[in-house]
């Protein structure tokens, strides 16, 4: 991992220097709220991603200027990245200050959530102007795929969220529908950071392809591994509760896995019961005997061998997230995207 941990360490600062600056330039209240999600860490993730395509396929391209048109250009006449790479960190973190209050939540990255500080009202505008200046950055390169591109990863996303919602009020075993929420409310908006910086460089449509295909499979297999994190991570690192989704009454791949070998009148009758904690006035508030039934369905699950599964599934999609790669120039950030899978599949939060 020694070279994607030594781009980390070149390109973080820059990244969280560019998302400071453009949060500063926004109302009081707004930016409160921005920097209450954008400084409690996070991995970048997204904008990393944008920037690492961008240099691997200007490698291939011999090009670093966006258009002609684009006012986003250094003094030495290369296109300047780092807007539409922040523009996806901006983009995430409204989706996370929306979903926290979609769910309920009260920690993320291990601090209090945003609309418990600041108020629900105050934080959903908040999410909307990070969406708003998410979209302006991009809009400023001039060029209309990277609007498309991200104005569709927005709506898949809601889309995925949309799903998610109605699953919860009424859950089933498919792990297919699973599969379709995750990939539209996670691995679509990690696509359009890698596909915007594969566009940005000048990549043609082999590269074009690669960058599309890489950030799906990444994406589900991020979102796989979260969804085991969260029967299998410690709080404390985790940064939030351990079986968080249980709680809210949300039916991941561990949970599907745990139930499927079940009695069916024991997965039937517990099955129900997810529902309940998902129909609840209060997500992610147990009564004392919800919350012993709620660890010992999380220990369930861990013993039955669910979160390795989950793992397995996950590395899937890694190594198809992998293949796309190969069409790529051969450089240090293809080296690092490479890394970058792996780091995935066997983080620890």
């Amino acid at each position: 991992m020694h070279v994607l941990q030594g781009l980390l360490q070149d390109e973080l600062p820059i990244i969280n220097d560019r998302l400071a600056r453009e949060t500063r330039e926004l109302p009081e209240l707004v930016r409160a709220v921005a920097e209450h999600v954008l400084m409690a860490g996070g991995k970048r993730l997204r904008p990393l991603l944008a920037i690492l395509f961008f240099r691997c396929v200007s490698r291939g391209t011999g090009e670093r200027v966006l258009s002609a048109s684009s006012s986003l250009l250094s003094s030495s006449g290369e296109s300047d990245i780092y807007p539409l790479a922040c523009s996806m960190e901006f983009l995430h973190s409204a989706t996370l200050l929306h979903d926290d209050i979609l769910d309920g939540s009260d920690l993320r990255r291990g601090r209090t959530t945003a609309h418990l500080v600041y108020g629900k009202t105050e934080t959903i505008l908040a999410g909307d102007v990070l969406l708003a200046l998410a979209n302006r950055l991009v809009a400023e390169y001039g060029d209309a795929r990277l609007s498309w591109r991200v104005a569709e990863a927005i709506m898949r996303t809601v889309s995925g969220e949309i799903q998610e919602l109605e699953w919860i009020k009424c859950p089933t075993l498919s792990q297919e529908h699973y599969l379709e929420i995750i990939t539209g409310k996670t691995a679509y908006l990690i696509q359009a950071a890698c596909h915007c910086g594969a566009l940005a460089a000048g990549g043609d449509e082999q590269a074009a392809q690669a960058a599309l295909d890489y950030g799906i499979n990444l994406g589900v297999a991020f979102q796989l591994t979260d969804d085991a994190l969260d029967y299998s991570a410690k709080a404390e690192v985790a940064g939030k509760p351990v079986g968080n989704d249980l709680r809210e009454g949300k039916l991941t791949l561990p949970l599907i896995c745990y139930l499927e070998i079940l009695p069916e009148a024991e997965r039937r009758e517990t099955l129900a019961w997810v529902r309940a904690l998902g129909a609840a006035a209060d997500p992610g508030a147990l009564s004392a005997q919800d919350t012993a039934r709620h660890g010992r369905v999380v220990q369930a699950v861990r013993d039955a061998g669910c979160v390795e599964e989950t793992r397995s599934r996950a590395a899937r999609y890694i190594v198809l997230a992998e293949k796309a790669l190969t069409s790529l120039p051969e450089c240090p950030e293809r080296v690092a995207l490479q890394e970058a899978l792996q780091h995935t599949l066997h983080r620890e939060k």
